[in-house]
């Protein structure tokens, strides 16, 4: 593999299970990785999502290829902190391709995985992400532009044209300076103000998908907005979805598409809530096939993890896939408890175990005796 990035090959079989369908999409997310001492590369202190607050931890943006209630990770960027990339030698120490020392936002890193995606021939309808993303206007124009369709989180305060605000240049009127930026013709609104603005019998209730506790609905609200950045020529058309739970109005989903014009309300929220499954994705990969569990510090070190637990990770998809009929709620903790029952072990006789136990003992005592040697001696000088 490279020195960033998951190989292509991966990608390449992960789509050959689950590309290609109308329910096909690319899932990009990051998670965090809690860290002691600042060595292990990109370390930090940082937002992690996963806590809920500021820690000291590694961050990575991560992409999962789903279709239905079925996913895998393909691709994954770690995610340099601006205090890495303005010291270099730090860089060095830890391996970094002198190439990677430049600073990459989330949101850089979500495209290059698209990107990259593409140029590995996976095949899906559209990307998906969430507010930290999707509150990126730059991010979502660029996506639109390489011929994307997104279903994107949006926060509360995304500001929205219920009419076209033709941006132009004003007249000049009166003294001073000619005007020289664009100005909209009308005004925005903020996308929950106009939420609670509407009638309830507006809001519709979609069904989302089966659920283990029954099926799973929401209520929704639709409407075409338009997006402007206050710098392009003209907005963007695009659809706001307002999502809702039945069994907590209060919590709320704001949500931007560049779908097409005729996609249903339905279909959009189904869409977006897709986007569940990269969530299971993390947990199945922390819980039974090692993503956090890791000791390395370097570089290429933390790629050659991520790229190996990758391929645990299909290597499970596959298992799942090939045994649904029989067994449909087969899962990674599952295929993990079924693999140390059945797999041969090396360590089956007493005398084998011991034998281990002793060379670990040796090594230990080698290093005991390696540390001593190198501590200066009390009464030296």
């Amino acid at each position: 593999m490279g020195d960033s990035g998951c190989p292509g090959s991966g990608a390449t079989e992960a789509d050959r299970h689950l590309g290609g369908s109308e329910n096909s999409c690319l899932l990009i997310d990051e998670t965090s990785f809690q860290k002691k001492g600042e060595s292990s590369v990109g370390v930090d202190r940082q937002w992690s999502g996963r806590l809920g607050k500021v820690e000291n931890c590694q961050v990575a943006v991560f992409a999962s290829l789903a279709q239905g209630p079925y996913s895998t990770l393909i691709d994954t960027r770690l995610y340099l902190p601006q205090k890495w990339i303005q010291d270099p030698e730090r860089c060095r120490a830890a391996g970094v391709p002198e190439s990677e020392v430049v600073f990459k936002s989330k949101a850089d890193l979500a495209f290059e995985m698209v990107v990259q995606a593409r140029q590995n021939g996976v095949r899906f309808r559209w990307v998906g992400v969430d507010g930290g993303y999707g509150k990126e206007p730059a991010f979502l124009r660029r996506l639109e532009d390489y011929g994307e369709v997104f279903v994107a989180d949006v926060h509360k305060d995304q500001q929205i044209y219920l009419e076209d605000p033709a941006p132009c240049v004003p007249e000049k009127n009166g003294r001073g300076k000619k005007p020289t930026r664009l100005q909209a013709q009308n005004a925005s609104q903020r996308v929950d103000a106009w939420a609670a603005a509407q009638p309830p019998e507006l809001w519709q209730k979609v069904a989302v998908r089966p659920g283990t506790k029954g099926e799973v609905r929401v209520e929704a609200l639709h409407r075409r907005v338009w997006l402007w950045d206050g710098r392009e020529e003209k907005a963007r058309l695009w659809h706001l979805v307002v999502i809702r739970e039945v069994s907590s109005p209060e919590t709320i989903k704001y949500v931007l598409s560049n779908a097409p014009k005729e996609t249903s309300l339905e279909r959009l929220v189904q869409m977006q809530r897709q986007r569940f499954w990269i969530e299971r994705s993390f947990e199945d990969g922390k819980s039974d096939s090692g993503l956090a569990d890791y000791q390395v510090r370097s570089w290429r070190a933390w790629h050659h993890h991520m790229a190996l637990v990758m391929m645990a990770m299909l290597f499970m998809l596959e298992e799942k896939l090939s045994h649904k009929q029989s067994h449909p709620l087969l899962s990674c903790s599952d295929i993990e408890v079924l693999l140390a029952h059945f797999l041969p072990r090396r360590d089956v006789t007493v005398e084998e175990v011991v034998r281990q136990m002793e060379a670990r003992h040796l090594a230990r005592q080698k290093a005991i005796e390696s540390a001593y040697r190198r501590q200066p001696r009390a009464d030296a000088g």
